[in-house]
Order: structure tokens, then sequence, then C-alpha cells
């Protein structure tokens, strides 16, 4: 066979799933339909230190563009929450090809250009048709992002919530000293459906502007360019230019569902992953039983849904209630977001600690404590919208 596990797709999740798999002595194979890692790139290009930590990766500075403090959470009336927590505005291009020589450096191959035409497995053979020929391999990792062709080609659905994808758009912008703040702004209310619009300034005259909408299509341009004349008025910039778009996708609240079968594992946003961080831990979490499944000789879903357990156990509780809370967010008016955010307005939240079960509770306590009738903003769940 052409290797023990090809992994289809160079997403971070998937990089880390080669890697883990390659350092645990499996013949691994990454193949990716793009010419070059991380081109185009993603709107995926932020993330906090907290969130990356899970991963257990250290943040390198070699794609870092800018270190940031944390970020305003903005409500409709433009009323503030701070978040102060380390975090950084990424280089994605570089931060893929540092991921991608580590994967390389533990033994895997990689081969850009290649595109998958089809798959079937057969007699214990998993089969991988592509414009260059048949790859053969005991086992496939699939890492090709959201809505994922692979997870379609075999019958599997990765998600419980597909219609729920947070579709994006982003662009660089340029204007006088936009890229100056330390802090990234997030915007939630109406103008924005289910999610939020971005501001990430990244250093001199340089920042991205971004829109993530559920429920309105995969085209959110319109959501975009709203977005854009908003921010003008905002920040009073009449001179602003948009340059470099990209746009992609986020399943941050479909939940995932169908994560693996015989011979086959889904990681990142293929499976419904959300978070830079987050998906790479499972792409971890995948590379390690998927060595392991190979050393055994059992590719089986049965042997293979320990990484289904360790999933869970790590996230699922946490990617539940980000659901409910989101899916809170869409039903409410923007008097409701207003009135919530008044609540948690100029409050040091440094005392949340443990899972984010934990967590939850902590925040609700505190919210009956200072403001018992914010908590009836979550009636807004039961609303059929």
């Amino acid at each position: 066979m052409d290797a023990d596990i090809i992994v289809i797709g160079a997403s971070p999740a998937g990089l880390m799933a080669a890697r883990n798999a390659s350092r645990k002595g499996a013949k691994v194979l990454v193949i990716d339909k793009k010419e070059i890692i991380g081109h185009p790139t993603h709107p995926a290009n932020t993330f906090f230190k907290g969130m990356f930590d899970r991963s257990n990766e250290p943040v390198d500075q070699s794609y870092v563009i800018k270190n940031m403090r944390g970020a305003y959470l903005i409500a409709p009336s433009g009323g503030r929450v701070a978040i102060e927590s380390p975090a950084y505005f990424l280089d994605r291009l570089k931060f893929d090809e540092f991921y991608a020589k580590q994967t390389m450096d533990a033994g895997a191959e990689i081969r850009m250009g290649v595109e998958v035409t089809s798959i079937f497995r057969s007699k214990g053979v998993m089969n991988i048709s592509t414009p260059g020929g048949v790859l053969t391999c005991s086992l496939v990792i699939v890492s090709d992002g959201i809505n994922s062709k692979i997870a379609s080609l075999l019958g599997l659905e990765p998600m419980k919530h597909p219609n729920d994808i947070a579709w994006a758009m982003e662009a660089f912008v340029e204007a006088d000293g936009i890229g100056e703040p330390d802090m990234f702004e997030y915007y939630v209310g109406n103008h924005c459906p289910g999610w939020k619009s971005t501001y990430s300034p990244c250093g001199g005259n340089l920042a991205t502007l971004g829109v993530y909408v559920r429920r309105h299509g995969k085209d959110v341009s319109p959501f975009f360019e709203k977005w854009v004349e908003n921010f003008k008025k905002l920040k009073g910039i009449d001179d602003l230019e948009v340059l470099e778009r990209s746009v992609g996708g986020d399943p941050i609240v479909t939940i995932p569902k169908q994560m693996l079968a015989d011979g086959v594992m889904l990681v990142g946003g293929a499976a419904g992953q959300s978070g830079i961080g987050y998906s790479m831990h499972a792409g971890q979490m995948c590379g390690d039983v998927a060595a392991d499944a190979v050393a055994k000789g059992d590719v089986s879903a049965r042997f293979l849904s320990e990484y289904r357990k360790r999933w869970n156990t790590e996230y699922r509780a946490e990617y539940v209630l980000g659901r409910i809370g989101l899916e809170t967010l869409r039903k409410m008016k923007d008097n409701e977001i207003d009135d919530l955010m008044k609540t948690f307005e100029g409050e040091d939240f440094t005392f949340l600690s443990g899972t984010s079960l934990h967590r939850s509770m902590q925040l609700g306590l505190f919210m009956m404590k200072k403001n018992p009738k914010s908590l009836l903003a979550y009636r807004a769940l039961l609303r059929k919208k």
C-alpha cells in the first residue's frame, strides 16, 4: 500500500493528525488539492492563548503578526465588555507552513495539488482515486474542511446541524492607524444574524474586517458590505480601502455527529470541530488513535471509537453549551442583547475557572447575584425562529 494512513486535507487539524501518527511509527501520506500549503488563506487567522493551550502547543512568534491584549464584545447600542486574555493575529500562511514542517520532520510525506475524485473500501483496503492514479492505505483521515466532499462520498453525516454553519467573509483593509489598537472587537446583534462582525487590528495601517452569519446562505457579501460602511461611520473613517478578501465557514454550533466509520476518521471542519486550537487538539487525538489502530491491525469503527470517546470527554459539553448560547443570541432582539450586556460591563471575569460546565455555572451565579432578571434573556431560546 502507499501508506498506512492517508490524510486528505492539510488543514491544521489534518497536519496534527499526520504528525502525531507519524511520531508513533505509522507511515503517513498527506494529500491536498491546493497547490501551496495555506494558499488561498482561510478567514480563521486569530486565536486566544487560553483556547490554543488546549492543544498543548506553544505559541511560536515566527507566525504571529501582532500580539493582542484581548477583545471587546460590543452590543448593538455600543456597550462593551472587555475580555482580557493574551491573543494573537496570525500570518496564516506562515502558521500552516510551520506545522507542515513539523509534520514532515516527523516522517510524513505531503503531496500538494492532489484532488480526490472517489473513495471506497474494499477487502479492508481504502482506495482513493486521483487524476494521477489510485492510492491505497489501511486508514483514511478526512480533513478537507466545511461541507466535506470526502465525507459526502463516504455517505457520512459529520454534523448534527449542518444548516447552522456560520459562513464568513473577511478582508484586509487599509486606513491610517487602523492596525494600532491592541484589542480585537467583536460586534453582535441583528446586523450579523447568528454570530458576529469582527475588527482585528494587525499593526500600522492594516486590519481585517469580517462577518460570520448563520442561516442566510453561503454568500454573506451583502452583510460584509454593510458592515464595512457601518464600521467607517463608527470609527469616523472616510478613506478606507478594502484589499484581499477570503471566504470560508465556521461550524461553531453544528455539533459533531459521525466522526468515524470502518477505516475512516474525520477531523477539523470536516467533523464539525470549530476553532484552531480545539481542532488541532482533536487532530492530535485522532492521529494517536489512528496509529494505535494501524499497529494493532484493527481499523474497525469499534476500535476507532476511542477517538470519539476522547473528544466527547474534552469538548462535547463545551460545544453543546456554546450552541445554546449562540442560538439564544440569534433569537434575541437588539434591545434584549443591550440589556443583557449591561450586566457584564466593567466586570472582571478572571474568577471563572475549571471546565466549561463549571464556568457556565459560575457565570449563572454571577448573573443571579448582580441582576437576576438578566437570566430571563435565555427565554429567547424557546422562540420559533
